[in-house]
C-alpha cells in the first residue's frame, strides 16, 4: 500500500494554499450548484455526515471535470436546543460550545477532502447571518404572512418549548422523544397556509424529486375538497338571544378555523350528502369552543375535566381506529339548518383540530366513528344513504355504510345518487345562506416562537401605545445578549429575565416598549440558507438579484428523507414568498433532490452517541486512508440505500486501491521512458483519446475496449448517482489490467490517463498524486472528463446465456447484435441445451438481445 497518509496531507495542504475549491465568478452559462444539506454542529461530523458529503463532493468534482462553473458550499445550522442543553451540562456558554464544535468539524470536512469553498461558509448563530433571518422575518410581516395570536400549542415539557406540527413524530418530540402535551401560549406563525395550493401545484413541475417525497408532502398539505356548512347554537336556557358571529380580529389576531363564536360554528365535510343524517355534532378538545360553551353552566367541570385528560393524549391515540371513542356532552344543542332539528353537541377527542375547524357533523349511519360513538352514547342512528338493492335497519346494523348509493330520508334530495347529491346539497346550502363549496388542508400555520435563549431573537417590539411594531430594518440584527444568561428551562424564555435585552423604546412613539422575548424555531434559519451562499459575503443586502440569477435555482440538493415534511416544505415556501416579493427570479429553490440512506452498524442498527456504536470517520481515516473510506463508503450499496458499515468492506477499498496505485504507476512509468508522440503525461485538449485497434494485438485490443466500457460506465453512473456500480466497473478494468502485458505505449499513456481522471471523484488524494507524477498540469478537479471510443464498444461477439424454464442450461457465442431466429438457432444447436429441450414443446422464447435466450417448455 503506498503511503495515504504523505499523499493526502500533501494534497489537502495544496488545495488549500493554491484556493483550489473558490467558486468561479461570473457563474456563466454552465453552473452548476451542488448543494448539500448542513450540519448541525453537536460534536465532530459522524458517519452519516460522511456518507451525504461525499455523495455531494463526488457531484461537485464530476461536474467540475464536465467543463461546469461549481458552486459547492457549506455551512452550520448552528442554533438549536442541543447547544443549550449542553451549556446547562457543562456551564458553558452555548455560542462557546457551538463555535468549538464547528472548529472540530470543519477540521475533520477537510480530511475527508470535500471540495467545499469555505470562503462561503456561513453559521446560522453568527449575527451577520441571523441579521437575515430577522430580515427575512420582517418581509413575512409586510406581506401579512405573520402574526401573532394566543392558541394552544404543542408543548414539550422535557425541553420546555414549543414545537411545530411537522416536530412531532408519532406523539413525541422530535428531538426528546418525550410525549407532546397540549399548552395555550401567545405565539407568532407564519401562514404558511396561503401557500398550499402553491405548494402542492408546485410539486408536479418538481419531476427530479424522488416519488416518495412528493407523495409525502402532498398527503402532508392534505387538500379536500368539501363543503362548509353553518350551524347556529341554540342559545342556553334563559338566555333572551342569540349572540352574534364575532367580528374578525385585528391581524395579530388572525383567528384559526377553530376559533368560531357561541353564536354560530361551521363544519366542514366531504360528504354534505349525508346532511339529514346528522343526530349529534363533535369538538375537538383543543377548539376554544369547547370551553367557552359551557362556561358558567353544570357542564362547565365535566368538560373541563375531559379537556384535560384528552391533551395529554397523542394525535396517534386519539386518531387510533380500533380505540374506543369516548366524549362528554355540552350541554348545548345545533341547529341542523337543512332540516332545523337540534343536535347535541359533545367535545369528543377522535376529533382533531388540524382537520377543518376541528369539529364534525355525527352521521352515525355514514362514519364508522361517529357509529361507535352513537352506539356507545345512545344516539339516534338515521339511515340516509341507502344501497341501491337494499334497505338498511339502522336497529341492526353492526358498522356504518359508507359506500355511495340513494339518498333516502333527505327531504327534497330523495332518490338523488348520493354521489350527485354531493353538489345538489352543497348548490342548496349556498343559496340558502348556509352552505358553501371550499377546500381544506391538513396543512397549518408554521409555529415558529420558542422558548429557549439559543435562537434567532424575534425582531418585533410591544409597545402598550402602538401594538406590534417592527424593528426597523437599519437597527438590525437584534442581538442576543452574551452575558451572564440562566440557560435553565422555566417554561418561559430565558430572555424574559435580562432586562437589559427586553427593556427598550418604540421606534414609533419612542415610549417604553419591550423586545418580544421568544426566539424563532431554527427551520427558519435553515429555509433561507441556500440563498446566501451566493452572495454570502454581501453585508448590505440578504443577497443581490444579479448573484441570485446566476446561481439559483440549486441543481441538486443531497439529504436524508426524514426531513420531507419539515424542512423541504418550509424550504420551498420562503423561496415562493421572495419570489411573490420581486427578490427571485425562481419560485422553487432546487431542481433536482436526491435522499441518501441510513448508515446502520453492522447488527443493522442506527448508529448514534447515545448508543455507543457510532463510527468516527477520522478513526476509519486514520486505519486506512480518506480515498480509500471514501471508496468503501460510495461502493456499499447505492447512495439511496440504507448500509451496514462493514469493516471487511473497508479493507477491500484499501486493497483496491493498493492494486490500482501500482498497476497504474508502473504505466506511468513506462511512459515516461519512452517519450513518444504526441508525447507523453496525460493526454492534452486537443488529443481524440481514441486509436487504431488494428494496431493492437489481440491483449492491447481487449484492455482498450474493456478502458473503453469503464469510462462509459463510470460517467453514465455518475449521472445517475449510482457510485457503487461506477466503482465496481473501475474494479472490473482492474481486474482486466495486467500492466507488464501491454505492448503498446499509446495504450499505456490512454490507460494510465482515463484511470486518474474516472478516479478522482472517488478517491481524489490519489488521482492528484498519480496526476502530477504524470506530469498533468494543474488539478486534475479541472482537467476534462474523459470521452470514450464508440467504435471500441462495438463488440465482434457475445457470449448468449440460454435458459430452459428458468435454469440456466448452457450459453453461445453470437455475433454482437444477432437476430433472434440466429441466437435461437446457436442455442438449439448446443449440446447442453439441446438435452433438455428434447421431446419438449417450446411454448416460448424470450430473448434479451446481447444477454439471454429463454426457453418455456412443457
Amino acid at each position: 500500500m503506498y503511503d495515504f497518509k504523505a499523499v493526502e496531507k500533501k494534497w489537502q495542504k495544496k488545495w488549500d494554499k493554491d484556493k483550489t475549491y473558490l467558486t468561479p465568478e461570473p457563474a456563466g452559462d454552465n453552473k452548476f450548484y451542488m448543494l448539500v444539506m448542513f450540519a448541525y454542529p453537536s460534536g465532530d461530523i459522524h458517519i452519516g455526515h460522511f456518507r451525504n458529503y461525499t455523495i455531494g463532493d463526488v457531484m461537485a468534482r464530476f461536474r467540475s471535470m464536465q467543463g461546469c462553473n461549481v458552486l459547492h458550499p457549506f455551512g452550520w445550522d448552528a442554533f438549536g436546543l442541543p447547544a443549550e442543553q449542553a451549556a446547562i451540562k457543562n456551564k458553558q456558554h452555548p455560542r462557546e460550545w457551538t463555535l468549538g464544535n464547528i472548529k472540530i468539524s470543519r477540521n475533520t470536512l477537510k480530511l475527508v477532502g470535500i471540495s467545499f469553498d469555505w470562503e462561503r461558509e456561513v453559521a446560522t448563530c453568527l449575527p451577520d447571518y441571523y441579521k437575515w433571518t430577522q430580515w427575512c422575518f420582517l418581509k413575512l410581516w409586510e406581506k401579512g404572512l405573520a402574526y401573532r395570536k394566543k392558541a394552544l400549542v404543542n408543548w414539550c415539557p422535557d425541553c420546555k418549548t414549543v414545537l411545530a406540527n411537522e416536530q412531532i413524530e408519532d406523539g413525541g418530540c422530535w428531538r426528546c422523544h418525550s410525549e407532546v402535551e397540549q399548552k395555550e401560549l401567545e405565539q407568532w406563525f407564519f401562514k404558511i397556509t396561503e401557500y398550499a395550493d402553491r405548494l402542492l401545484e408546485g410539486l408536479d413541475r418538481l419531476d427530479e424529486w424522488p416519488d416518495n417525497v412528493r407523495t409525502m408532502q402532498r398527503n402532508w398539505i392534505g387538500r379536500s375538497e368539501g363543503t362548509e356548512i353553518d350551524f347556529p347554537i341554540e342559545p342556553p336556557a334563559g338566555a333572551s338571544e342569540t349572540p352574534s358571529r364575532t367580528e374578525t380580529p385585528s391581524r395579530t389576531e388572525t383567528p384559526s378555523r377553530t376559533e368560531t363564536s357561541p353564536g354560530g360554528i361551521s363544519v366542514f365535510t366531504t360528504r354534505p350528502d349525508t346532511i339529514y343524517g346528522v343526530t349529534f355534532m363533535a369538538i375537538a378538545p383543543e377548539n376554544p369552543l369547547a370551553r367557552t360553551l359551557t362556561q358558567g353552566t353544570e357542564h362547565e367541570a365535566s368538560v373541563n375535566d375531559y379537556i384535560k385528560k384528552s391533551l395529554v393524549k397523542s394525535q396517534i391515540e386519539r386518531s387510533d381506529a380500533d380505540r374506543e371513542k369516548d366524549g362528554v356532552f355540552t350541554g348545548r344543542y345545533a341547529i341542523n339548518p337543512f332540516n332545523g332539528e337540534r343536535v347535541r353537541l359533545y367535545v369528543a377527542d377522535y376529533v382533531l383540530a388540524t382537520y377543518g375547524t376541528g369539529i364534525v357533523m355525527g352521521v352515525p349511519a355514514h362514519d364508522q366513528r361517529d357509529f361507535e360513538f352513537a352506539r356507545k352514547y345512545d344516539i339516534p342512528i338515521r339511515v340516509v344513504i341507502s344501497p341501491p338493492d337494499t334497505r338498511l335497519d339502522p336497529t341492526a346494523m353492526e358498522e356504518a355504510y359508507v359506500e355511495p348509493g340513494i339518498m333516502i330520508n333527505s327531504g327534497p334530495f330523495d332518490g338523488v345518487p348520493s354521489v350527485e347529491g354531493i353538489h345538489k346539497v352543497t348548490e342548496y346550502g349556498d343559496e340558502q345562506g348556509y352552505g358553501r363549496a371550499t377546500v381544506e388542508y391538513r396543512l397549518r400555520d408554521w409555529l415558529v416562537s420558542r422558548q429557549r435563549y439559543w435562537g434567532s431573537p424575534i425582531p418585533m417590539i410591544h409597545c402598550p401605545v402602538c401594538g406590534l411594531v417592527p424593528v426597523p430594518e437599519k437597527d438590525l440584527p437584534v442581538v442576543l445578549p452574551e452575558g451572564d444568561i440562566d440557560f435553565i428551562p422555566k417554561g418561559r424564555s430565558p430572555l424574559a429575565d435580562v432586562p437589559e435585552f427586553v427593556d427598550t423604546t418604540c421606534p414609533k412613539c419612542g415610549g417604553a416598549a419591550t423586545r418580544d422575548e421568544d426566539t424563532m424555531d431554527t427551520f427558519v434559519c435553515s429555509s433561507w440558507y441556500q440563498l446566501r451562499y451566493p452572495d454570502a459575503a454581501n453585508d448590505q443586502v440578504i443577497f443581490t438579484r444579479e448573484r441570485a440569477d446566476e446561481w439559483l435555482p440549486v441543481d441538486l440538493y443531497v439529504g436524508g428523507v426524514e426531513h420531507a415534511c419539515g424542512h423541504l416544505i418550509y424550504f420551498r415556501f420562503f423561496t415562493k414568498v421572495l419570489y411573490d416579493m420581486g427578490y427571485l427570479s425562481v419560485d422553487e429553490p432546487a431542481t433536482k433532490l436526491f435522499n441518501h440512506g441510513m448508515v446502520l452498524d453492522e447488527h443493522g442498527d442506527i448508529m448514534s452517541k447515545s448508543k455507543g456504536n457510532a463510527v468516527s470517520p477520522v478513526e476509519v481515516m486514520h486505519e486506512i486512508g480518506t480515498d480509500a473510506a471514501r471508496v468503501a463508503m460510495l461502493f456499499f450499496a447505492p447512495p439511496e440505500h440504507e448500509i451496514l458499515w462493514s469493516t471487511r468492506a473497508i479493507r477491500g477499498s484499501s486493497r483496491f486501491l493498493g492494486r490500482l496505485e501500482s498497476a497504474v504507476g508502473k504505466l506511468i512509468k513506462d511512459v515516461l521512458m519512452k517519450d513518444v508522440a504526441p508525447g507523453s503525461g496525460p493526454l492534452g485538449e486537443t488529443e481524440s483519446g481514441t486509436l487504431n485497434m488494428t494496431d493492437l494485438s489481440d491483449g492491447d485490443k481487449a484492455l482498450y475496449q474493456k478502458l473503453n466500457w469503464a469510462v462509459k460506465k463510470v460517467t453514465e453512473d455518475n449521472e445517475r448517482i449510482q457510485f457503487n456500480t461506477g466503482i465496481a466497473a473501475m474494479m472490473e478494468l482492474m481486474n482486466e489490467l495486467n500492466a507488464d502485458a501491454v505492448t503498446s505505449t499509446e495504450l499505456k499513456r490512454l490507460t494510465a490517463d482515463r484511470i486518474i481522471r474516472i478516479l478522482h471523484p472517488y478517491a481524489p488524494h490519489l488521482a492528484e498524486e498519480l496526476w502530477e507524477r504524470f506530469g498533468g498540469q494543474g488539478s486534475v478537479f479541472k482537467a476534462a472528463w474523459p470521452s470514450w471510443d464508440e467504435e471500441a464498444l462495438k463488440v465482434d461477439e457475445v457470449q448468449i446465456a440460454v435458459q430452459v424454464n428458468g435454469k440456466l442450461r448452457g450459453s453461445v457465442m453470437v455475433p454482437a447484435d444477432a437476430a433472434r431466429d440466429v441466437v435461437e438457432q446457436a442455442a438449439r444447436g448446443d449440446d447442453k441445451v439441446a438435452r433438455h429441450l428434447e421431446g419438449k414443446n417450446v411454448v416460448k422464447v424470450i430473448h434479451v438481445p446481447n444477454k439471454i435466450m429463454s426457453f418455456v417448455v412443457r
